[in-house]
């Protein structure tokens, strides 16, 4: 069970950054998988640019960009996701971007028992 007080580590990347041959944000999620971390989640971007690109990328219906931002969400306790960041920045060394900040983590389990 996650503590109350948790964190959240954001990890922003573009979605045609790759490891090895693999999306990147593919492979950061199955990784925290096969970590144990508690949870995560990939967001793709409407608009957004990067420090080493300079180019805003956008999604719009006449010109569909190959290249949107992408957000990982993962969460669970401070230490394990310092532990996955410094495992993750071993195997990628550019153009890796990580935030992380405390966050209150609530759990509302659904009823296994039906009603009615």
């Amino acid at each position: 069970m996650l503590p109350a007080d948790g964190s959240l580590l954001r990890i922003f990347v573009g979605e045609s950054d790759r490891y090895e041959k693999q999306p990147l944000y593919e492979w950061v999620v199955v990784q925290a998988k096969t970590q144990g971390l508690a949870g995560a989640t990939v967001l793709r971007g409407l608009m957004g640019f990067g420090a080493n690109t300079r180019v805003i990328h956008s999604f719009k219906i006449e010109r569909l960009s190959e290249d949107l931002p992408m957000i990982i969400e993962l969460v669970d306790t401070t230490d394990k996701l310092e532990t996955f960041l410094s495992f993750v920045e071993q195997h990628i060394h550019t153009g890796l971007v990580a935030t992380m900040e405390k966050v209150q983590v609530r759990v509302y389990p659904g009823n296994k028992s039906t009603a009615g």
